[in-house]
Parts: C-alpha cells; structure tokens; sequence
C-alpha cells in the first residue's frame, strides 16, 4: 500500500499484469538482492515479465524476475532468473497466505522501485481475467482513444 511516493523511481513495471489480471490490493515488498545485483537495477536492467511470488514455510519469494547480470561484476554475478525473498511483516504474509489459499487469488508483481535507495517491489493481490474479460478491456481502451481523438479534432 502505498503511502507517499517521496524519494520513489520506478525501475520496471509489469504491464502483462494489468492486462492478464483484476487487481485487488497491492503491498509493497523489500527484496534481498546481492550487491551487483543492486546495481543492475540501479541501471534499470530487470525484468518482471512471467514473474510471480509464492508463499513457502511462512517465507515469501519472487519467482522469474530477470536481473541482467552487471558488466562490471566478474565472479560475484549470480544467476539471473534465481529465486529471490522478499521482506514483509509476518502478519501481512499471513494475510496473503489466506488470501491465495482462499479465494484463488495469485500473487504478481506489478513493478520494480527504488524508494530512499533501496529495491522495492508492488506486489498485487490479482485474479486472473477471462479472455472475454480481455476483449472487453481492449474495445473499452480503443473507443476511449477513439472519444479522446474525436475531441482533439472537435476542439481545434
């Protein structure tokens, strides 16, 4: 849950999410990176498509994100799709643990940030959208193009 986004850069976003999922809630994680991976970020080199987190032994856990390995780092670069932890309070990875079990609910990432220099990632409390559910966000975002361009010629 975002609070102020002083001192906030966003690294990478997941645009596949909010075209694949409804989103429900969104929380804010810590991630546990080694220190070329950090700078890899800091250079914006991540990727989040095809990532999800997973809940494991009361732990939580990014799955699939891609961190090019840094140029500079020789033999400290570690795999770049590796599993990494995420840092939540305990009560709030209880919550989500419900929550997945529950109501078929998944975990997705939906952007990689900076906020005061350290790595954060949003993760989203999302269901998945049926293809129909697909098609109607797309004829829903072209007639507001349509609407949006109609206007612009209207008004000049």
């Amino acid at each position: 849950m975002m609070g102020n986004n002083k001192g906030v850069k966003v690294i990478a976003r997941n645009k596949k999410a909010l075209h694949d999922y409804h989103i429900e809630e969104t929380y804010e994680a810590g991630i546990v990176l080694t220190g070329t991976e950090i700078k890899s970020i800091r250079q914006g080199r991540v990727n989040l498509k095809d990532s999800y987190a997973r809940i494991d032994k009361g732990e939580i856990f990014i799955i699939g994100m891609h961190i090019s390995p840094y140029e500079q780092g020789n033999r400290f670069n570690v795999d770049p799709t590796r599993t990494r932890k995420l840092l939540m309070h305990r009560k709030e990875i209880d919550k989500l643990l419900g929550m997945t079990r529950q109501k078929g609910l998944t975990l997705v990432p939906l952007d990689v940030h900076l906020r005061n220099g350290f790595a954060k990632v949003q993760l989203a409390l999302a269901r998945g959208k049926k293809l129909y559910d697909k098609r109607e966000a797309m004829a829903k975002r072209d007639a507001e193009r349509m609407i949006q361009r109609k206007l612009k010629e209207y008004n000049r």
